[in-house]
Protein backbone atom coordinates (compact mmCIF):
# COMPACT_ATOMS: atom_id res chain seq x y z
CA UNK A 1 0.00 0.00 0.00
CA UNK A 2 1.20 3.40 -0.92
CA UNK A 3 0.02 6.91 -0.34
CA UNK A 4 0.07 9.36 -3.24
CA UNK A 5 -0.14 13.28 -2.95
CA UNK A 6 -1.65 14.78 -6.70
CA UNK A 7 -1.03 18.44 -7.15
CA UNK A 8 -3.74 18.66 -10.23
CA UNK A 9 -3.43 20.57 -13.31
CA UNK A 10 -4.28 20.91 -16.77
CA UNK A 11 -1.09 22.64 -18.42
CA UNK A 12 2.13 20.37 -17.66
CA UNK A 13 5.50 22.15 -18.99
CA UNK A 14 7.55 20.13 -17.59
CA UNK A 15 9.69 22.28 -15.29
CA UNK A 16 7.72 24.69 -12.74
CA UNK A 17 8.73 27.98 -11.50
CA UNK A 18 7.82 28.08 -7.66
CA UNK A 19 7.27 24.63 -5.76
CA UNK A 20 3.97 24.04 -4.76
CA UNK A 21 4.43 23.77 -0.70
CA UNK A 22 1.36 22.23 -0.10
CA UNK A 23 2.70 18.83 -1.64
CA UNK A 24 5.94 18.57 0.28
CA UNK A 25 3.96 19.74 3.83
CA UNK A 26 1.44 17.13 3.59
CA UNK A 27 4.77 14.64 2.84
CA UNK A 28 5.86 15.82 6.63
CA UNK A 29 2.64 14.68 8.28
CA UNK A 30 2.16 11.17 6.20
CA UNK A 31 2.75 8.64 8.91
CA UNK A 32 5.97 7.05 8.71
CA UNK A 33 4.37 3.67 9.11
CA UNK A 34 3.41 3.68 5.66
CA UNK A 35 6.69 4.86 4.17
CA UNK A 36 7.42 7.79 2.08
CA UNK A 37 4.71 9.45 0.17
CA UNK A 38 4.42 9.58 -3.53
CA UNK A 39 4.69 13.42 -4.56
CA UNK A 40 2.80 13.78 -8.11
CA UNK A 41 3.11 17.38 -9.37
CA UNK A 42 0.92 17.98 -12.49
CA UNK A 43 2.33 20.86 -13.50
CA UNK A 44 5.50 18.93 -14.80
CA UNK A 45 4.00 16.24 -15.98
CA UNK A 46 0.51 14.15 -15.24
CA UNK A 47 -0.19 11.28 -13.06
CA UNK A 48 0.34 7.46 -14.62
CA UNK A 49 -2.68 6.06 -14.02
CA UNK A 50 -1.11 2.41 -13.91
CA UNK A 51 1.14 3.59 -10.74
CA UNK A 52 -2.12 3.89 -8.77
CA UNK A 53 -2.87 0.36 -6.97
CA UNK A 54 -5.74 -1.04 -5.09
CA UNK A 55 -5.61 -0.12 -1.69
CA UNK A 56 -3.26 2.89 -1.98
CA UNK A 57 -4.43 6.46 -0.36
CA UNK A 58 -4.33 9.34 -2.52
CA UNK A 59 -4.21 12.81 -1.77
CA UNK A 60 -5.68 15.43 -3.72
CA UNK A 61 -5.62 19.20 -2.75
CA UNK A 62 -8.32 21.14 -5.08
CA UNK A 63 -8.52 25.05 -5.73
CA UNK A 64 -11.16 26.24 -7.88
CA UNK A 65 -8.62 26.75 -10.86
CA UNK A 66 -8.37 23.02 -10.81
CA UNK A 67 -11.33 21.34 -9.20
CA UNK A 68 -12.51 19.76 -12.31
CA UNK A 69 -8.93 18.19 -13.28
CA UNK A 70 -8.51 17.38 -9.80
CA UNK A 71 -12.39 15.17 -9.76
CA UNK A 72 -10.99 13.63 -12.90
CA UNK A 73 -7.98 12.30 -10.99
CA UNK A 74 -10.07 11.24 -7.99
CA UNK A 75 -12.84 9.30 -10.10
CA UNK A 76 -9.78 7.39 -12.04
CA UNK A 77 -7.86 6.73 -8.48
CA UNK A 78 -11.65 5.14 -7.25
CA UNK A 79 -12.17 3.26 -10.30
CA UNK A 80 -8.34 1.82 -9.41
CA UNK A 81 -9.43 0.48 -6.07
CA UNK A 82 -7.76 3.41 -4.44
CA UNK A 83 -9.17 5.39 -1.19
CA UNK A 84 -9.86 9.42 -2.32
CA UNK A 85 -9.15 12.07 0.32
CA UNK A 86 -9.50 15.40 -0.92
CA UNK A 87 -8.31 18.88 0.72
CA UNK A 88 -7.54 22.19 -0.68
CA UNK A 89 -9.34 25.44 -0.33
CA UNK A 90 -12.44 24.31 -2.55
CA UNK A 91 -12.86 21.16 -0.71
CA UNK A 92 -12.92 22.87 2.43
CA UNK A 93 -16.02 25.68 0.38
CA UNK A 94 -17.29 22.43 -1.20
CA UNK A 95 -16.98 19.24 0.59
CA UNK A 96 -19.92 17.50 -0.38
CA UNK A 97 -18.75 18.51 -3.52
CA UNK A 98 -15.80 16.97 -3.67
CA UNK A 99 -17.32 13.57 -1.84
CA UNK A 100 -19.87 13.78 -5.25
CA UNK A 101 -18.74 14.91 -8.37
CA UNK A 102 -15.02 13.50 -7.42
CA UNK A 103 -15.91 10.21 -6.16
CA UNK A 104 -14.26 10.77 -2.81
CA UNK A 105 -13.94 8.88 0.34
CA UNK A 106 -13.37 11.94 2.64
CA UNK A 107 -12.34 15.65 2.82
CA UNK A 108 -9.66 17.20 4.98
CA UNK A 109 -10.84 21.21 5.81
CA UNK A 110 -8.73 23.56 6.34
CA UNK A 111 -5.26 23.38 7.85
CA UNK A 112 -4.43 19.73 6.97
CA UNK A 113 -0.71 19.45 9.10
CA UNK A 114 -2.56 17.40 12.15
CA UNK A 115 -5.62 16.00 10.37
CA UNK A 116 -4.07 14.22 7.04
CA UNK A 117 -2.17 11.92 9.67
CA UNK A 118 -5.39 11.44 11.28
CA UNK A 119 -6.86 10.70 8.15
CA UNK A 120 -4.07 8.55 7.03
CA UNK A 121 -4.31 6.28 9.91
CA UNK A 122 -7.81 5.98 10.09
CA UNK A 123 -7.95 4.60 6.53
CA UNK A 124 -4.89 2.27 7.75
CA UNK A 125 -7.07 0.98 10.75
CA UNK A 126 -10.62 0.56 8.49
CA UNK A 127 -12.18 3.13 10.35
CA UNK A 128 -12.58 6.46 7.87
CA UNK A 129 -15.08 9.44 8.38
CA UNK A 130 -16.39 11.59 5.81
CA UNK A 131 -14.74 14.74 6.83
CA UNK A 132 -12.11 16.22 9.05
CA UNK A 133 -11.83 19.31 10.32
CA UNK A 134 -8.45 20.35 10.34
CA UNK A 135 -9.18 24.09 11.41
CA UNK A 136 -6.51 27.08 11.89
CA UNK A 137 -3.72 25.23 14.18
CA UNK A 138 -1.11 27.39 16.21
CA UNK A 139 2.15 27.64 15.00
CA UNK A 140 3.85 25.00 17.09
CA UNK A 141 1.54 22.46 14.96
CA UNK A 142 2.72 23.28 11.49
CA UNK A 143 5.33 21.06 9.84
CA UNK A 144 8.36 21.95 7.71
CA UNK A 145 8.72 20.56 4.25
CA UNK A 146 9.75 17.24 3.03
CA UNK A 147 11.64 18.83 0.66
CA UNK A 148 14.40 15.49 1.07
CA UNK A 149 11.59 14.27 -1.61
CA UNK A 150 11.75 17.10 -3.94
CA UNK A 151 13.09 16.68 -7.50
CA UNK A 152 14.95 20.15 -7.64
CA UNK A 153 16.01 19.96 -11.18
CA UNK A 154 12.10 20.53 -11.58
CA UNK A 155 11.89 23.98 -10.00
CA UNK A 156 13.72 27.25 -10.54
CA UNK A 157 12.21 28.58 -7.22
CA UNK A 158 11.68 27.03 -3.82
CA UNK A 159 9.03 28.39 -1.42
CA UNK A 160 8.69 29.39 2.47
CA UNK A 161 5.73 30.70 4.24
CA UNK A 162 6.16 33.31 7.20
CA UNK A 163 2.79 34.44 7.84
CA UNK A 164 -0.79 33.72 7.30
CA UNK A 165 -3.81 35.61 6.89
CA UNK A 166 -4.79 39.15 5.85
CA UNK A 167 -6.34 41.65 7.82
CA UNK A 168 -8.22 43.37 4.60
CA UNK A 169 -11.35 42.55 3.31
CA UNK A 170 -11.02 42.85 -0.61
CA UNK A 171 -14.11 42.05 -2.09
CA UNK A 172 -12.56 39.48 -4.56
CA UNK A 173 -10.26 37.30 -2.55
CA UNK A 174 -11.17 34.24 -0.52
CA UNK A 175 -7.99 34.50 1.60
CA UNK A 176 -9.83 37.12 4.73
CA UNK A 177 -12.46 34.23 5.14
CA UNK A 178 -10.53 31.07 4.78
CA UNK A 179 -7.57 31.92 6.73
CA UNK A 180 -9.08 34.67 8.91
CA UNK A 181 -8.20 38.15 9.38
CA UNK A 182 -5.91 38.06 12.31
CA UNK A 183 -2.19 37.45 11.52
CA UNK A 184 -0.84 34.17 12.20
CA UNK A 185 3.34 34.24 12.37
CA UNK A 186 5.63 30.84 12.16
CA UNK A 187 8.61 31.91 14.23
CA UNK A 188 11.75 32.93 12.49
CA UNK A 189 14.03 30.70 13.68
CA UNK A 190 11.96 27.79 11.91
CA UNK A 191 11.95 29.83 8.84
CA UNK A 192 15.27 30.77 8.75
CA UNK A 193 16.30 27.06 9.72
CA UNK A 194 14.30 25.84 6.56
CA UNK A 195 15.35 28.32 3.93
CA UNK A 196 18.89 26.88 4.84
CA UNK A 197 18.02 23.64 4.10
CA UNK A 198 17.25 24.85 0.79
CA UNK A 199 20.36 26.83 -0.16
CA UNK A 200 21.99 23.38 0.66
CA UNK A 201 20.77 21.81 -1.85
CA UNK A 202 20.79 24.57 -4.49
CA UNK A 203 18.18 26.99 -4.61
CA UNK A 204 19.00 30.43 -3.72
CA UNK A 205 15.47 32.02 -5.29
CA UNK A 206 12.82 31.94 -2.78
CA UNK A 207 8.96 33.12 -2.62
CA UNK A 208 7.99 33.63 0.80
CA UNK A 209 4.29 32.57 -0.04
CA UNK A 210 2.40 34.35 2.40
CA UNK A 211 -0.97 35.83 2.26
CA UNK A 212 0.03 39.62 3.26
CA UNK A 213 4.37 40.08 4.29
CA UNK A 214 3.45 43.44 5.55
CA UNK A 215 0.28 42.97 8.02
CA UNK A 216 0.36 45.51 10.14
CA UNK A 217 0.17 49.21 8.50
CA UNK A 218 1.34 52.80 9.68
CA UNK A 219 -2.29 53.35 9.93
CA UNK A 220 -2.94 50.22 12.15
CA UNK A 221 -0.51 51.53 14.61
CA UNK A 222 -2.04 55.16 15.03
CA UNK A 223 -5.50 54.11 15.05
CA UNK A 224 -4.63 52.22 17.86
CA UNK A 225 -2.68 54.89 19.52
CA UNK A 226 -5.58 57.46 19.02
CA UNK A 227 -8.47 54.88 20.33
CA UNK A 228 -5.62 54.30 23.29
CA UNK A 229 -6.41 50.86 22.73
CA UNK A 230 -3.18 49.44 24.73
CA UNK A 231 -4.02 45.49 24.03
CA UNK A 232 -4.45 45.78 20.66
CA UNK A 233 -1.27 48.43 20.12
CA UNK A 234 1.02 45.71 21.53
CA UNK A 235 -0.03 43.08 19.95
CA UNK A 236 0.44 44.91 16.50
CA UNK A 237 3.72 45.70 17.79
CA UNK A 238 4.96 42.23 18.60
CA UNK A 239 3.88 41.39 15.18
CA UNK A 240 5.82 44.17 13.70
CA UNK A 241 8.79 43.34 15.91
CA UNK A 242 8.76 39.93 14.82
CA UNK A 243 8.88 40.80 10.85
CA UNK A 244 11.81 43.15 11.47
CA UNK A 245 13.72 39.88 13.09
CA UNK A 246 12.92 38.46 10.26
CA UNK A 247 14.17 40.24 8.22
CA UNK A 248 17.65 40.54 10.20
CA UNK A 249 18.00 36.95 10.36
CA UNK A 250 17.29 36.80 5.96
CA UNK A 251 19.81 39.50 5.57
CA UNK A 252 22.72 37.44 7.13
CA UNK A 253 22.12 34.57 4.70
CA UNK A 254 24.27 34.17 1.54
CA UNK A 255 24.18 37.40 -0.28
CA UNK A 256 23.40 35.75 -3.42
CA UNK A 257 19.85 34.49 -2.43
CA UNK A 258 16.82 36.33 -3.49
CA UNK A 259 13.47 36.45 -1.92
CA UNK A 260 10.05 37.84 -3.13
CA UNK A 261 6.67 38.07 -1.45
CA UNK A 262 3.18 39.97 -1.72
CA UNK A 263 2.46 43.10 0.22
CA UNK A 264 -0.48 45.09 -0.13
CA UNK A 265 -0.02 49.04 -1.41
CA UNK A 266 0.20 50.56 1.63
CA UNK A 267 3.49 49.10 2.45
CA UNK A 268 4.68 51.65 0.41
CA UNK A 269 4.20 54.35 2.91
CA UNK A 270 6.36 52.61 4.73
CA UNK A 271 10.17 53.27 3.46
CA UNK A 272 11.14 51.98 6.89
CA UNK A 273 9.98 48.28 6.48
CA UNK A 274 10.61 48.57 2.52
CA UNK A 275 14.37 49.19 3.41
CA UNK A 276 14.54 46.42 5.81
CA UNK A 277 12.87 44.48 3.34
CA UNK A 278 15.81 45.60 0.94
CA UNK A 279 18.79 44.73 3.21
CA UNK A 280 17.20 40.79 3.76
CA UNK A 281 17.61 40.67 0.12
CA UNK A 282 13.88 40.61 -0.97
CA UNK A 283 13.83 42.27 -3.95
CA UNK A 284 10.48 42.14 -5.05
CA UNK A 285 6.18 41.96 -4.05
CA UNK A 286 3.39 41.34 -5.94
CA UNK A 287 1.21 44.10 -5.13
CA UNK A 288 -2.63 44.05 -5.25
CA UNK A 289 -3.17 46.88 -7.55
CA UNK A 290 -6.34 45.75 -8.92
CA UNK A 291 -7.50 49.02 -10.52
CA UNK A 292 -6.50 52.66 -11.72
CA UNK A 293 -9.69 54.70 -10.50
CA UNK A 294 -11.04 55.71 -7.95
CA UNK A 295 -14.44 53.68 -9.04
CA UNK A 296 -13.11 50.65 -9.96
CA UNK A 297 -11.02 50.41 -6.12
CA UNK A 298 -14.37 51.55 -4.69
CA UNK A 299 -16.25 48.38 -6.65
CA UNK A 300 -13.53 45.89 -5.45
CA UNK A 301 -13.94 47.39 -1.29
CA UNK A 302 -9.92 48.22 -2.00
CA UNK A 303 -10.87 52.63 -2.05
CA UNK A 304 -7.73 52.73 0.52
CA UNK A 305 -5.44 52.07 -2.51
CA UNK A 306 -4.01 55.08 -4.38
CA UNK A 307 -5.32 55.88 -8.25
CA UNK A 308 -4.00 58.04 -10.77
CA UNK A 309 -0.75 60.16 -9.94
CA UNK A 310 -0.50 58.98 -6.95
CA UNK A 311 -0.83 55.76 -7.78
CA UNK A 312 1.97 56.01 -10.28
CA UNK A 313 4.15 57.44 -7.20
CA UNK A 314 4.10 55.03 -4.27
CA UNK A 315 4.69 51.97 -6.97
CA UNK A 316 7.80 54.15 -7.83
CA UNK A 317 8.30 54.00 -4.16
CA UNK A 318 8.83 50.28 -3.92
CA UNK A 319 11.29 50.58 -6.75
CA UNK A 320 13.14 53.37 -5.11
CA UNK A 321 13.70 51.60 -2.00
CA UNK A 322 14.75 48.86 -3.60
CA UNK A 323 11.95 46.75 -3.95
CA UNK A 324 10.39 45.58 -7.19
CA UNK A 325 6.88 45.45 -7.75
CA UNK A 326 4.76 42.94 -10.00
CA UNK A 327 1.35 44.49 -9.96
CA UNK A 328 -1.79 42.86 -10.70
CA UNK A 329 -4.32 44.34 -12.34
CA UNK A 330 -8.21 43.05 -13.01
CA UNK A 331 -10.02 44.19 -15.77
CA UNK A 332 -13.63 43.16 -16.33
CA UNK A 333 -14.96 45.50 -13.35
CA UNK A 334 -18.81 47.38 -13.75
CA UNK A 335 -16.58 50.65 -14.11
CA UNK A 336 -14.91 49.06 -16.65
CA UNK A 337 -14.31 51.39 -20.12
CA UNK A 338 -12.33 50.52 -23.43
CA UNK A 339 -9.86 53.20 -22.14
CA UNK A 340 -9.01 51.83 -19.03
CA UNK A 341 -6.77 49.10 -20.77
CA UNK A 342 -4.68 51.22 -22.16
CA UNK A 343 -4.87 54.00 -18.95
CA UNK A 344 -4.15 51.09 -17.67
CA UNK A 345 -0.94 49.78 -19.27
CA UNK A 346 0.24 53.42 -19.70
CA UNK A 347 0.16 53.22 -15.83
CA UNK A 348 2.19 50.33 -15.52
CA UNK A 349 4.81 51.58 -17.99
CA UNK A 350 5.22 55.19 -15.89
CA UNK A 351 5.28 53.61 -12.51
CA UNK A 352 8.10 51.64 -13.65
CA UNK A 353 6.48 48.18 -12.48
CA UNK A 354 8.89 45.34 -13.26
CA UNK A 355 6.71 42.56 -14.07
CA UNK A 356 2.51 42.96 -14.24
CA UNK A 357 -0.35 40.18 -14.35
CA UNK A 358 -3.63 41.50 -16.01
CA UNK A 359 -6.20 38.87 -14.88
CA UNK A 360 -9.79 39.13 -16.30
CA UNK A 361 -12.61 39.83 -13.16
CA UNK A 362 -13.39 36.34 -11.91
CA UNK A 363 -15.89 35.33 -8.93
CA UNK A 364 -14.50 33.28 -6.60
CA UNK A 365 -16.32 31.36 -4.22
CA UNK A 366 -15.95 32.07 -0.59
CA UNK A 367 -15.60 35.98 -1.69
CA UNK A 368 -18.09 38.86 -1.16
CA UNK A 369 -18.51 39.09 -4.90
CA UNK A 370 -19.09 35.61 -5.39
CA UNK A 371 -21.83 35.57 -2.30
CA UNK A 372 -23.32 38.69 -4.53
CA UNK A 373 -23.70 36.89 -8.28
CA UNK A 374 -24.90 33.58 -6.31
CA UNK A 375 -27.89 35.53 -4.99
CA UNK A 376 -28.39 37.46 -8.04
CA UNK A 377 -28.36 34.06 -10.41
CA UNK A 378 -30.61 32.53 -7.51
CA UNK A 379 -33.63 34.64 -9.23
CA UNK A 380 -32.59 34.05 -13.23
CA UNK A 381 -30.35 30.84 -13.27
CA UNK A 382 -28.34 30.79 -16.20
CA UNK A 383 -26.95 27.14 -17.50
CA UNK A 384 -24.17 26.02 -19.69
CA UNK A 385 -25.51 22.63 -20.05
CA UNK A 386 -26.67 20.90 -17.29
CA UNK A 387 -24.11 22.77 -15.06
CA UNK A 388 -25.00 26.27 -13.42
CA UNK A 389 -22.75 29.38 -14.20
CA UNK A 390 -22.44 29.43 -10.76
CA UNK A 391 -20.27 26.25 -10.41
CA UNK A 392 -18.46 27.11 -13.38
CA UNK A 393 -15.54 25.05 -12.71
CA UNK A 394 -17.54 22.29 -13.16
CA UNK A 395 -18.23 23.44 -17.04
CA UNK A 396 -15.27 21.43 -19.31
CA UNK A 397 -12.91 23.94 -20.06
CA UNK A 398 -13.60 23.93 -23.90
CA UNK A 399 -16.83 25.38 -23.57
CA UNK A 400 -16.40 27.50 -19.91
CA UNK A 401 -17.75 30.71 -20.94
CA UNK A 402 -14.47 33.53 -20.60
CA UNK A 403 -16.49 35.48 -18.46
CA UNK A 404 -19.25 35.19 -15.76
CA UNK A 405 -20.80 38.36 -14.83
CA UNK A 406 -21.82 40.39 -17.44
CA UNK A 407 -20.32 43.92 -17.78
CA UNK A 408 -23.01 46.52 -18.39
CA UNK A 409 -20.51 48.41 -21.44
CA UNK A 410 -18.57 45.68 -23.19
CA UNK A 411 -18.85 41.85 -24.03
CA UNK A 412 -16.59 39.45 -22.68
CA UNK A 413 -15.35 38.71 -26.35
CA UNK A 414 -14.25 42.24 -25.86
CA UNK A 415 -12.52 42.30 -22.55
CA UNK A 416 -10.73 39.49 -23.14
CA UNK A 417 -9.03 40.31 -26.64
CA UNK A 418 -8.49 44.15 -24.93
CA UNK A 419 -6.78 42.07 -22.17
CA UNK A 420 -4.38 40.36 -24.30
CA UNK A 421 -3.67 42.75 -26.03
CA UNK A 422 -2.15 44.41 -23.02
CA UNK A 423 -0.16 41.39 -21.71
CA UNK A 424 1.57 41.77 -25.60
CA UNK A 425 2.11 45.34 -25.13
CA UNK A 426 3.20 45.06 -21.46
CA UNK A 427 5.52 42.16 -22.41
CA UNK A 428 6.81 43.25 -26.05
CA UNK A 429 10.64 42.67 -25.96
CA UNK A 430 11.33 45.99 -26.36
CA UNK A 431 9.68 46.66 -23.16
CA UNK A 432 11.19 43.79 -21.37
CA UNK A 433 14.69 44.68 -22.37
CA UNK A 434 14.25 48.22 -21.22
CA UNK A 435 12.78 47.09 -17.74
CA UNK A 436 15.55 44.71 -18.05
CA UNK A 437 18.00 47.14 -16.55
CA UNK A 438 17.32 46.60 -13.10
CA UNK A 439 19.41 43.40 -13.18
CA UNK A 440 23.45 43.61 -12.06
CA UNK A 441 24.86 41.68 -14.87
CA UNK A 442 24.22 40.88 -18.63
CA UNK A 443 23.38 37.01 -16.90
CA UNK A 444 20.55 38.39 -15.28
CA UNK A 445 19.53 40.75 -17.57
CA UNK A 446 18.93 37.64 -19.84
CA UNK A 447 17.68 35.76 -17.39
CA UNK A 448 14.82 38.65 -16.67
CA UNK A 449 13.93 38.38 -19.94
CA UNK A 450 13.57 34.35 -20.18
CA UNK A 451 11.73 34.79 -17.10
CA UNK A 452 9.50 37.56 -18.48
CA UNK A 453 8.68 35.46 -21.35
CA UNK A 454 7.61 32.34 -19.49
CA UNK A 455 5.85 34.90 -17.19
CA UNK A 456 3.65 35.69 -19.91
CA UNK A 457 3.25 32.83 -21.57
CA UNK A 458 2.30 30.66 -18.59
CA UNK A 459 -0.52 32.75 -17.55
CA UNK A 460 -1.72 34.45 -20.16
CA UNK A 461 -1.35 32.60 -22.53
CA UNK A 462 -3.06 29.79 -20.86
CA UNK A 463 -5.23 31.75 -18.86
CA UNK A 464 -8.92 32.03 -18.62
CA UNK A 465 -9.03 35.08 -21.18
CA UNK A 466 -7.18 32.49 -24.06
CA UNK A 467 -8.54 30.94 -27.27
CA UNK A 468 -8.23 27.31 -26.97
CA UNK A 469 -5.67 27.61 -30.10
CA UNK A 470 -3.81 30.17 -28.52
CA UNK A 471 -3.42 27.96 -25.80
CA UNK A 472 -1.79 25.06 -27.33
CA UNK A 473 0.70 27.40 -28.85
CA UNK A 474 1.10 28.59 -25.85
CA UNK A 475 1.72 25.43 -23.75
CA UNK A 476 4.55 24.10 -26.35
CA UNK A 477 6.40 27.96 -25.77
CA UNK A 478 5.98 27.82 -22.54
CA UNK A 479 7.89 24.05 -21.87
CA UNK A 480 10.51 25.29 -23.96
CA UNK A 481 10.92 28.92 -22.28
CA UNK A 482 10.85 26.54 -18.90
CA UNK A 483 13.94 24.66 -19.95
CA UNK A 484 16.11 27.60 -20.83
CA UNK A 485 14.99 29.63 -17.79
CA UNK A 486 15.73 26.27 -15.33
CA UNK A 487 19.54 26.83 -16.51
CA UNK A 488 20.07 30.23 -15.77
CA UNK A 489 18.20 29.99 -11.79
CA UNK A 490 20.84 27.16 -11.34
CA UNK A 491 22.81 27.51 -7.86
CA UNK A 492 25.41 25.26 -7.20
CA UNK A 493 24.78 23.27 -3.85
CA UNK A 494 26.14 24.50 -0.60
CA UNK A 495 25.92 21.62 1.94
CA UNK A 496 28.00 23.46 4.84
CA UNK A 497 26.01 26.28 4.96
CA UNK A 498 24.89 26.03 8.48
CA UNK A 499 21.88 27.40 10.73
CA UNK A 500 22.39 29.56 13.70
CA UNK A 501 22.04 28.16 16.90
CA UNK A 502 18.68 29.39 18.07
CA UNK A 503 18.34 30.25 21.88
CA UNK A 504 14.60 29.69 21.93
CA UNK A 505 14.10 30.43 25.43
CA UNK A 506 15.44 33.89 25.02
CA UNK A 507 13.84 36.80 23.95
CA UNK A 508 16.03 40.60 23.26
CA UNK A 509 14.01 43.14 24.96
CA UNK A 510 11.43 45.13 23.52
CA UNK A 511 11.76 42.80 19.99
CA UNK A 512 9.71 39.58 20.99
CA UNK A 513 7.05 39.69 23.70
CA UNK A 514 6.79 36.86 25.01
CA UNK A 515 3.35 35.93 25.00
CA UNK A 516 3.92 35.56 20.94
CA UNK A 517 6.40 32.83 21.02
CA UNK A 518 3.36 30.17 20.81
CA UNK A 519 1.24 31.63 18.21
CA UNK A 520 3.60 31.54 15.15
CA UNK A 521 2.51 29.43 11.69
CA UNK A 522 3.84 27.96 8.77
CA UNK A 523 2.07 27.33 5.24
CA UNK A 524 -0.81 28.77 3.95
CA UNK A 525 -3.47 25.65 4.42
CA UNK A 526 -0.99 23.12 3.91
CA UNK A 527 -3.90 21.34 1.32
CA UNK A 528 -4.23 24.61 -0.26
CA UNK A 529 -2.04 26.23 -3.04
CA UNK A 530 -2.65 30.24 -3.68
CA UNK A 531 -5.13 32.90 -2.72
CA UNK A 532 -8.38 32.89 -4.51
CA UNK A 533 -8.10 36.12 -5.60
Amino acid sequence: MSVHLVNPSDNSFGTAVITPRWLFVLAAATPRVVGDPILVDESLEQIVPESIHPGDIVGISVHTGNALRGYAVGRMARERGAWVVYGGIHATLYPEEALEVGQGHAVVKGDGDVAWGRCVNDFLAGTPKRIYEGGRIEGSEFLAARWDLMQPDKYMWASVQTIRGCPKHCSFCSVWRTDGQKPRQRRFQSVIDEIVDLRRIGFRYIALADDNFYPVTLTDLRLAREQNNLAKLEELTAIRAERYQLMEELAKLPKDMVFYTQITMEAGEDGEYLDAMRRANIKGALVGVEAVTPEGLKAVFKDWNYSGEALATQLQTFKKHGVHVLGSFIFGLPTDTPATFDATVEMALKAGVTFAQFVMMTPFPGTVDFARWEKEQDAHPTLVGDVPITRYWLIPIEVRPKMFTPHPSMSSDEIRERTQKVWDRFYNWSAIWQRSACTPNLRARVAFMFLSKLYRQMYAGTGISTDSARRKKSKSWARWTARQCKKLFHANPMPELQSPVWDLAFSPPGRLPAFLNNALPVDRSPFSVLPEG
